[in-house]
């Protein structure tokens, strides 16, 4: 009872310099935000919990702005009961998502919790169950965020999983569903928090987290950055943000940043910043799958969801992890009519045992699936090179509504090293000078097949760019593509491959 009592004034209201109100006040413009069922208490009678009650029941739930927008927020407090979810707080968060589902507004989740509250038994995990369920009928109706400020463990996790997007305050943040103390009783194993639930784990290795940052204040702080670039809801547009550079403008440096050489690497990341208004990318899985560039930039002012091949990374291949991620951002921009553009330098899926054996066929196919019933604005450019099955997943030309090229790209059903050795491979054994008449059939092969106009020729591409060109070509078809119409079959949902 002692932290209880240091963390709130005589009256039992959170002391408005505690960790749950500094927090909030981060979050939301200053002096806007309400809070909602202050006085509510749990109403447990068991294990002593009846003696130990707060107006509010360490929860905080109510409504303010964000760069003027409204917005719904509900934050645990770790100072009451090490910030563990009861019953009341299920009700409460489920009114929550009631009103974002009628108003049309995010809601963000501040999570800071031990989970849900034993003293209550089943009944705190039945009510949450609703929780559960309303969270995911607001799925792709109004954006939700989790911020993850503390530990979130057991059923308290499941909730911020089925988000929009997870935010982790790096060293400070934990999620997992059983904690070290169960798994050692129940398995002998000895873990920390970090190992099992850790925010670099998140970031790195599950992909759960979207960002990784550095502490509490600059997680909040990106939850505002964030929100920029997502509408209030799947009937909005996103906010236009004009900063001096929203308009037509050539890009001759992508001439330098891009080798000619094939395998050469570079970052791709420079290429997005080149052509995106202010030169601005939000970056989202940025530690997950880095082979695959994922995130938001913004071209005449509109937020534009971009996949962009990392051949800094596994030479850009597409794997497991990368198409798994791919096809989760391909379905968050449908969800909210954010068009995308997909940025092509991939020499095809990662070959070997690895690969095959966790299921790449599959993992391909959800990135495929997904790309292809998004119904969107989707532009695709091949930056350099687009070969095998990777090629028709990301700038499939029966599904993207426009697809370029630039002009010394190579586009094939395999690259030509790999082509020739099959098809020669005859006329290469019995050769005198092997190493010669590959490099003429290498030549051969890519004039004849491996090159874009070719593509182009072929109407596979609809149209070769200048490196110079690449905004400008990308700002005008977004326009021309602003007042898409999309349609799908009449059905109850589409059966992707999960």
């Amino acid at each position: 009872m002692t932290t209880v009592q240091a963390s709130f004034s005589a009256t039992g209201t959170p002391r408005r310099d505690s960790a749950v109100w500094q927090a909030i006040e981060w979050l939301v413009d200053s002096g806007s935000f309400y809070q909602l069922d202050a006085l509510s208490e749990h109403d447990c009678q068991h294990f002593g919990a009846a003696g130990r009650k707060v107006p509010g029941d360490g929860l905080v739930t109510g409504h303010g702005r964000i760069d003027g927008r409204p917005v719904l927020v509900y934050a645990h407090d770790r100072d009451f009961l090490g910030g563990s979810s009861s019953r009341v707080h299920a009700v409460r968060i489920g009114k929550l998502l009631d009103m974002a589902l009628q108003l049309g507004l995010p809601v963000i989740g501040l999570n800071d919790s031990s989970g849900i509250r034993i003293h209550e038994g089943v009944d705190a995990g039945a009510q949450f169950s609703e929780v559960f369920h309303k969270t995911v009928k607001a799925s792709g109706v109004v954006p939700q965020i989790s911020v993850i400020l503390g530990d979130c463990a057991g059923g308290a996790a499941y909730a911020p999983a089925l988000t929009d997007f997870i935010v982790m305050a790096g060293a400070e943040s934990t999620m997992f569903l059983t904690g070290p103390s169960v798994i050692r009783s129940a398995t002998g194993e000895s873990v920390t928090k970090e190992e099992i639930g850790g925010a670099q784990l998140h970031a790195e290795v599950t992909g759960l987290a979207h960002f990784n940052c550095d502490g509490r204040e600059q997680a909040v702080a990106l939850v505002r950055e964030l929100l920029g670039y997502l509408p209030q809801n799947n009937a909005s547009p996103t906010p236009r943000v004009d900063r001096g550079d929203t308009g037509p403008r050539r890009t001759p440096r992508l001439e330098r940043l891009i080798p000619a050489h094939q395998n050469e690497p570079y970052d791709v990341l420079d290429v997005v910043a080149e052509i995106a208004d202010n030169n601005e990318f939000l970056e989202i899985q940025a530690q997950y799958a880095p082979n695959l560039v994922t995130g938001f930039a913004r071209f005449g002012g509109r937020t534009v969801g971009v996949l962009a091949s990392q051949p800094l990374q596994r030479a850009g291949c597409l794997d497991v992890d990368s198409s798994l991620k791919g096809a989760r951002f391909v379905r968050l921009c449908d969800s909210f009519d954010i068009p995308l553009l997909t940025l092509l330098d991939v020499p095809g899926y990662l070959p070997g045992r690895e690969q095959e054996t966790r299921g790449i066929i599959g993992a391909g196919a959800k990135l495929l699936h997904a790309y292809c019933e998004a119904s969107v604005p989707k532009l695709a450019i091949v930056l350099r090179k687009a070969y095998g099955g990777a090629y028709p997943t990301l700038a499939n030309w029966s599904a993207t509504d426009f697809t370029f090229a630039l002009e010394q790209a190579e586009i094939a059903v395999m690259g030509p090293q790999g082509a020739v050795d099959i098809i020669f491979r005859r006329e290469l054994a019995a050769a005198a000078d092997p190493a010669s008449l590959r490099e003429k059939l290498l030549d051969d092969y890519r004039a004849a097949h491996a090159n874009a106009s070719y593509s182009a020729k072929k109407g596979y591409v609809d149209g070769l760019l200048a490196a110079a060109e690449v905004r400008n070509a990308v700002l005008s078809h977004l326009q021309l593509l602003a007042d898409k119409v999309g349609g799908t079959p009449a059905r109850r949902h589409s059966n992707i491959p999960l």
